[in-house]
């Protein structure tokens, strides 16, 4: 069977109209991919910062500290908390971590205050008698995780940091 000219035209034009359609759409595909990203880059995210850590209260076992961290949520729907990450530093060494798991939620359009309890063991203190001084306080690091779950970006982590001194406890605070 002999095809004419004119079917090879015919073909030839049908197959560069395809390749013009597939190059229009990935150009297409491409635009909306560069909007979505650009669109995703500029949402507004949940703010946070740690407004104060002091001492709470002594146990038998331990010194628990507590951080209360504000969270500020742009959106109008409460946003769920994965959980909160946290490290305690001083003089250089991490003196105590931990995970608090679930911790709730933020609050619609408002601030939300978080404490976060940090429990220092009575044998880290005693190691940092040199920090201790005779102003009977420790420096410290406090490095926080808050790990949120943002509607169409998936987890995000906020992370925070905050260095400062806290009072050790006296005898009064162990007695009252």
């Amino acid at each position: 069977m002999r095809v004419g000219l004119g079917a090879k035209v015919s073909l030839g034009v049908i197959g560069v109209s395809l390749i013009l359609a597939v190059l229009k759409m990935s150009q297409l595909l491409e635009k909306a991919k560069n909007y979505v990203s650009e669109k995703v880059a500029n949402m507004p995210t949940p703010e946070a910062s740690i407004t104060d850590v002091d001492f709470k209260r002594v146990s038998r076992e331990s010194v628990e500290y507590l951080a209360k961290v504000s969270v500020s949520n742009p959106y109008s729907t409460p946003i769920p908390i994965c959980e909160i990450k946290y490290s305690l530093k001083s003089a250089g060494r991490e003196i105590a971590s931990g995970t608090i798991p679930d911790p709730g939620s933020l609050k619609a359009s408002d601030t939300t205050m978080l404490d976060v309890p940090v429990k220092v063991p009575h044998s880290i203190l005693l190691s940092l008698a040199r920090d201790i001084g005779a102003d009977w306080d420790i420096d410290y690091q406090l490095d926080l995780g808050l790990i949120i779950d943002l509607p169409v970006i998936g987890n995000f982590t906020i992370p925070l940091s905050q260095k400062g001194e806290i009072k050790l406890p006296t005898l009064s605070d162990m007695f009252a």
